[in-house]
């Protein structure tokens, strides 16, 4: 297998789910309408309404929710180095949810939903980076871990207080929908909003794709090269946290996404960060364009992406996790 063959089955398994997604549905549209449209041809109405109205931004989104969650996870698997590590363990998704809980617990307008859960995932890493930093005696990256997971219990600790006092007929639903996670309503002035930002933190991730190698070493060795471990450290947080803050705060909570497909890529190109970092996010795109269509299709009534990856993530990563320990 050559180095470029894993990309390019990604890219075909992309595009090939990306047409998948557009036929199928409700409204099932034929490959004769769709190359009608890739050709400038005229359609109905009716399909131009729900290829470009309804499932070519649903499809966007999912690319964009699971490229971001994918890249944030290879960097904080490879910032901690650890493959069992996800996005959400410096708390990010959890004070996004707490954020997104307090506004639809206030009844707030839909965008200041989203600018709040933003804002509760950027505070929340915020804190926890705050406080690892700060505790001395430890190493840096247990202090920053063990932090994560006794905040990130606190504001779960909050969001059950406030799905306890929420009003049982509108806010509770309305709250239990959100934390499932969903591309339904996901609307173009989300993904203008979003793409932006996710844009911004993966910037960073590329331009130092090669001292992110530096970080799988020892912290002294690291600083033997010349790389600033900390400052180092601290920018893939802030990149890895814009990323994940800026979709999560438009689907909801959807987990497995960072933790699985970085995984999966690591065992097809190897643990170097600037062949990982596009593979993962291709599989990231791919894996939750395929949850989502098969969400929408599947029964009756659509089910939540949050439901069905962790019922395909837990099997899928027992499997990857016994293959990894095989291989390498």
């Amino acid at each position: 297998m050559t180095r470029r063959a894993p990309y390019a089955a990604a890219l075909a398994l992309l595009v090939a789910l990306a047409l998948l997604a557009l036929a199928a549905g409700r409204f099932p549209v034929s490959p004769g309408d769709l190359w009608s449209v890739a050709t400038g041809k005229a359609v109905s109405p009716m399909v131009q309404t729900v290829l470009f109205q309804v499932r070519a931004p649903r499809i966007l989104a999912a690319l964009l929710v699971g490229a971001s969650l994918a890249a944030a996870g290879t960097a904080y698997q490879g910032m901690f180095r650890n493959p069992l590590v996800s996005p959400d363990i410096l708390g990010v998704s959890t004070g996004a949810a707490l954020g997104a809980v307090i506004g639809i617990f206030l009844s707030l307008d839909v965008v200041l939903v989203e600018l709040l859960s933003f804002a509760g995932g950027l505070a929340a890493v915020g804190l926890v980076y705050g406080t690892g930093s700060r505790l001395r005696g430890h190493d840096p990256l247990l202090a920053l871990v063990l932090t994560g997971v006794v905040i990130g219990t606190l504001l779960g600790s909050a969001i059950a207080l406030l799905k306890y006092l929420a009003d049982p007929y509108n806010q509770l639903p309305a709250i239990t929908f959100w934390l499932l996670g969903s591309l339904a309503s996901i609307t173009p002035r989300d993904l203008a909003v979003a793409s932006p930002l996710a844009l911004a933190g993966l910037v960073p991730m590329l331009l130092l794709r090669w001292r992110m190698n530096l970080l799988a070493l020892p912290d002294d060795e690291a600083r033997a090269l010349g790389v600033d471990t900390r400052r180092l450290r601290t920018v893939v947080v802030t990149a890895a946290t814009l990323m994940t803050a800026s979709v999560v705060a438009v689907s909801g909570v959807i987990g497995w996404v960072g933790l699985l497909l970085p995984h999966a890529a690591r065992l097809l190109v190897g643990p170097d960060f600037g062949r990982l970092l596009p593979l993962a996010m291709l599989l990231g795109a791919a894996f939750l364009l395929a949850v989502d269509t098969a969400c929408r299709t599947m029964a009756a009534i659509e089910v939540p992406p949050g439901v069905v990856t962790a019922l395909i993530g837990t099997p899928l990563f027992l499997w990857l996790f016994a293959l990894s320990r095989r291989r390498w």
